[in-house]
């Protein structure tokens, strides 16, 4: 585990970028109105070829553009960024290039930090461009639930499992949940380093339900702000590669559940795993 380290209240903002087009610009348009306080914003790039998180940058005194190195995957890339930061930077935002900000969002999340002082993450309510609320908070997955969800989330999508895992009939009010959507996330920086941040094994999905999981393991509160809201517009960087990004999926879920099962009492089990999710992919991929 990292050194404890005492951090001030500055907040930053790491955006993990790959080619993001045109909604990079509008997510820093609106970040401008998501809080009164000062923002540093770093651009954690992983290997974009349009030009766009390199000219934001020069244009934007706040933005800071920083290539990774490669293709380090959503958690990894993120580590990076935020590794980048001074210690006066004690509030830090994760969140994907292609979010809309609504005014004020940004303070809500940091008005509801004071009210949970164990709070971790925190995460707004996120609508979709049809207005239809995401689920950005449910719990963590249980076997049964796991299962109920994969087996039925598509054919039957209000079954039992589905509703409980994401939580999708709970009231929308503030509450801790068991882990809470990556796709924008207030952290805490102490309670982030108690954990070493994200797993980077993780190149994408699951980064974000593995965090809650351990920082819910150390003690920390994951906290679900409605009262702060942003709109997810859509992933321009993956827009072109469904499969892959299916593969990917079935690939971090099947890594979560082995870390959670691990030794040789619970082989079987994780053999398990793997053939379900391996003939699930392929059944999604076709």
């Amino acid at each position: 585990m990292t050194d404890a380290r005492t951090y001030g209240d500055e907040l930053a903002v790491v955006s993990v970028t790959y080619s993001p087009g045109e909604t990079l610009e509008r997510f820093l348009d609106t970040l401008d109105k998501a809080t009164d306080r000062s923002v540093r914003v770093i651009l954690a790039d992983n290997g974009s070829t349009d030009g766009v998180p390199e000219q934001a940058a020069a244009a934007r005194a706040n933005v800071d553009f920083v290539p990774t190195g490669g293709n380090l995957g959503y958690g990894g890339a993120a580590n990076r960024g935020m590794a980048e930061l001074g210690d006066e930077y004690g509030w830090v935002v994760v969140a994907n290039p292609d979010l809309e900000w609504s005014a004020g969002s940004l303070d809500e999340l940091l008005a509801a930090a004071k009210r949970w002082p164990r709070g971790g993450s925190f995460g707004p309510l996120i609508k979709e461009p049809n207005g239809d609320v995401y689920p950005s908070a449910r719990l963590l997955p249980s076997i049964g639930r796991g299962a109920g969800h994969a087996l039925l989330g598509k054919i039957w999508p209000k079954n039992p499992w589905s509703s409980a895992y994401r939580q999708s009939e709970a009231a929308i009010t503030e509450r801790p949940a068991g882990w809470l959507s990556g796709s924008c996330l207030l952290l805490r920086r102490e309670a982030f380093d108690s954990i070493d941040g994200f797993d980077p094994r993780y190149f994408m999905y699951f980064e974000d339900v593995d965090l809650g999981d351990r920082l819910g393991k150390k003690g920390w509160l994951n906290v679900y702000v409605p009262s702060a809201e942003i709109m997810h517009i859509g992933g321009h960087s993956t827009s072109g590669s469904s499969k892959l990004m299916l593969v990917e999926h079935h690939r971090s879920a099947y890594r979560y559940l082995a870390d959670r099962y691990r030794g040789p009492v619970w082989a079987p089990l994780r053999f398990a795993f793997r053939a379900a999710l391996t003939a699930r992919a392929r059944i999604a991929t076709r």
